[in-house]
C-alpha cells in the first residue's frame, strides 16, 4: 500500500493519469487495489489540488471500468492462452473461478452486481468469469458500470470526506466489504433454499 500512496502523492499534478495506468494494470491480475487507488485520488484532490477534483473522480472511474472490461476480455477471449501456459495461469486461482462459474450460471448478473463488492481479491475473478460464462458484453457492461457508480461514489466520497486522514478508515474498509460479502452469501443461500423448496 505504501509504495501506491508514495507514488500517487510524488506525482499528485498527475494523480488522475497515474490512478487510471494503475487502475488498467489491475485489470490484467497485478496486485492493486482499486480500493485504496480511489481513497489516496480523493484525499489528494481534497488537500492538493481541489481544483482537478471531477478530472481525478473521472480518471478512477474510467481506470476501473476500463479494468473490468479488460478482466472480461480475457476471459472471453484469453482463457485458453493462459491455461496453456504455466507461469499465466499461476496467477489466476482457477479453483475460484470454477466455482464463481456455478453462480454465473445460477444467477447471472446478480453474480456480478454484487460481486463487485466482494473482498480479498475476488473482484478481478468475478470479472473473468463473466467473460468465460460467455456472459453477453452489454449486459456485463451495463451491470457492471450500475454497481462501480455505487462502490466509486462511496470510496471516493470517504477519501475526500476524511483528506489528509485518509488512513484511518482502511482498518475499517475490510469489515465493510466483510459485511457486503456476507449479505450476498445470505441473499445467494436463499434463493438458493427458495429454489429447491419450490421445486
Amino acid at each position: 500500500m505504501a509504495y501506491i500512496s508514495n507514488l500517487l502523492f510524488d506525482f499528485a499534478p498527475h494523480v488522475h493519469y497515474i490512478a487510471f495506468i494503475l487502475l488498467l494494470l489491475a485489470g490484467f491480475n497485478f496486485p492493486i487495489s482499486e480500493d485504496i487507488i480511489f481513497i489516496i485520488s480523493a484525499s489528494i484532490a481534497a488537500t492538493i489540488i481541489p481544483e482537478h477534483t471531477f478530472k481525478i473522480a473521472a480518471g478512477c472511474v474510467l481506470g476501473a471500468y476500463s479494468s473490468d472490461i479488460i478482466s472480461y476480455c480475457l476471459g472471453r477471449f484469453g482463457m485458453k492462452f493462459i491455461l496453456q501456459h504455466k507461469k499465466l495461469a499461476r496467477f489466476y486461482p482457477l479453483d475460484k473461478i470454477q466455482k464463481i462459474e456455478y453462480y454465473y450460471q445460477s444467477h447471472g448478473a446478480k453474480t456480478l452486481f454484487f460481486g463487485r463488492f466482494i473482498p480479498f481479491g475476488v473482484r478481478n475473478v468475478i470479472f473473468l468469469t463473466a467473460g468465460l460464462a460467455r456472459m453477453k458484453i452489454y449486459k456485463f457492461m451495463l451491470v457492471d458500470l450500475l454497481a462501480l457508480s455505487i462502490t466509486s461514489t462511496i470510496l471516493f466520497t470517504i477519501g475526500y470526506t476524511l483528506g489528509s486522514n485518509y488512513e484511518i478508515i482502511f482498518p475499517y474498509l475490510n469489515r465493510y466489504k466483510l459485511i457486503i460479502f456476507s449479505l450476498f452469501l445470505l441473499t445467494v443461500l436463499s434463493i438458493v433454499i427458495y429454489k429447491k423448496r419450490k421445486q
